[in-house]
């Protein structure tokens, strides 16, 4: 993918022909994509960019926490960008806790050592946070007084003597705009995009690691949601570092959560510099509810994201795979069914009765009403093809197949079914997955979509997101293969139209 390919130039159009006032759409949008001009080079220079993946694993939160996202913060010198949607009393936050505990006391036996920024922003802590929060663009910024009692983390003092420089911020909107993004940006070098909060749910989680300019792209995302006059081009002061080192995590006695559902995929040699599009999404404070039925559903907000699927699902060519924990968007329904009528096969995965209250208010319904309907949909489509048999024989086009599946936990022999936590192997402490929670879109074996959004309606019209969009078969295939191994055993079919 170049800036002369066809998907690309496809999508560059799209956004700039549908970038119109946000007065005209009744939308109050807030993310203004730095300032760019409604120009093909003006996106362009906020999307196109490359990358090279270093890693992507599947696990649950905790364990892709334990095993990839703290060792990564211990190794950060100047900078730490810390961007999450929940924070919650977990696993994962007792991690952070005593990562930033025993970093600030390594720090602290040296002398002459830079102060190691560590900024921490997050969306939603509770019900009357979000009720009671600012309504402002500044967000709000914790005082010290409430780290450790709010937040569960160390004291500022023990952060201070490990010249360590905190803040913890947070931002929301009403009535339902969470930042929902979430990712790690180690000293502008680095950067991990996983799938998972600092929160208590043992669910399948996902994480991809990547270098090169898309880091850039990263922090000016940061920069225009979280700190507007950061200098994302400044150098950073990594002098006198490398006398400090890492921190030896086992040395240190952090504590590794495993997961049954814990793999890494095999990135093949070679891979590196990939065509990469990052893809913002920027919260809508009106949700544009239509709740009669003859009422059709609004055109969702033309957003880099949501352009970008809509893009990928009207040109895909021979498959859709996508697993996400909800599917309650229908223009992203309209999308896969119009794939599916012109031969395209569609595999979806998603969750059973997870976050059902979240569904019914933002969305006014739920995925499983939504699968029956897509099935329901599905099946007059099969009875329309039918009718023209002749018209295919005679060259015309087939009905895609259609395949969904529900996430499970693994049954275990004896384990018994620990709804709605995390279900232990038997003989082991390892964490069980209950739902997936992986945001996933492979299009034609060639295109790579992970991130935050969701194929639901809170994400595609309210939320502010953050997609990565890779461009290459080989990486497509890794990260295809670990998911296929990972959800052996943990899948449900509802649907196969093979089998009707």
């Amino acid at each position: 993918m170049n800036t002369s390919s066809s998907f690309v130039h496809d999508f560059l159009r799209r956004l700039r022909d549908s970038n119109q006032p946000t007065a005209k759409s009744g939308q109050s949008s807030h993310y203004n994509h730095n300032n760019a001009s409604t120009s093909n080079n003006g996106h362009q220079d906020v999307v196109l960019t490359s990358s090279t993946p270093h890693s992507f694993q599947l696990g649950t939160g905790a364990s892709i926490f334990t095993d990839t996202i703290i060792p990564a913060i211990t190794s950060a010198k100047s900078e730490l960008i810390f961007v999450t949607c929940f924070w919650a009393p977990s696993k994962s936050l007792s991690a952070l806790h005593d990562t930033l505990f025993k970093l600030a006391a390594h720090r602290h036996s040296f002398t002459g050592l830079p102060v190691l920024k560590i900024r921490i922003c997050l969306s939603s802590r509770s019900l009357f946070q979000k009720l009671l929060h600012p309504q402002t663009r500044d967000g709000y910024v914790y005082p010290p007084s409430t780290w450790q009692k709010d937040f569960g983390l160390p004291s500022p003092d023990l952060l201070k003597a490990g010249n360590i420089d905190l803040q913890v911020k947070s931002l929301f909107f009403l009535p339902f705009s969470v930042m929902h993004p979430k990712f790690v940006i180690i000293d502008r070098q680095r950067a991990f995009v996983p799938s998972c909060n600092v929160s208590w749910e043992a669910w399948l989680e996902g994480c991809v690691e990547v270098s090169g300019d898309a880091v850039q792209q990263l922090m000016s995302f940061y920069s225009q949601t979280w700190d507007r006059d950061l200098d994302t081009k400044e150098s950073l002061n990594l002098q006198g570092t490398s006398e400090c080192g890492g921190l030896d995590l086992r040395e240190a006695g952090l504590s590794l959560v495993t997961s049954s559902a814990h793999l890494a995929a095999v990135i093949p040699a070679g891979i590196e510099q990939l065509p990469t599009l990052v893809l913002p999404s920027q919260y809508h404070r009106n949700p544009r509810f239509r709740p009669f039925p003859w009422q059709r559903p609004p055109t969702p907000p033309p957003t880099p994201l949501n352009i970008a699927l809509l893009e990928l699902f009207d040109r895909s060519r021979e498959t859709i795979y996508i697993q996400t924990p909800n599917l309650t968007c229908l223009p992203v329904i309209n999308a896969l069914l119009d794939a599916l009528q012109r031969g395209v096969d569609v595999s979806i995965v998603t969750s059973r009765n997870m976050m059902l209250l979240e569904q019914l208010v933002t969305a006014g319904t739920t995925t499983s009403w939504c699968i029956r309907s897509l099935q329901r949909r599905y099946k007059k489509l099969a009875e329309k093809f039918a009718l023209h048999d002749d018209d295919v024989e005679a060259g015309g086009r087939n009905l895609g197949q259609l395949h969904i599946s529900y996430f499970r936990q693994r049954r275990v022999a004896g384990a018994g079914d620990h709804r709605g936590g995390s279900l232990p192997v038997a003989g082991t402490n390892e964490e069980e997955p209950v739902h997936s929670h992986l945001k996933l879109t492979i299009v034609d074996g060639e295109y790579t979509l992970l991130g935050s959004g969701n194929m639901d309606r809170a994400s595609w019209y309210t939320s502010q997101e953050l997609g990565i969009l890779f461009h290459d078969e080989r990486f497509a295939v890794a990260v295809k293969a670990t998911v296929e191994k990972v959800l052996d055993g943990r899948l449900d079919a509802v649907f196969d139209s093979a089998e009707q």
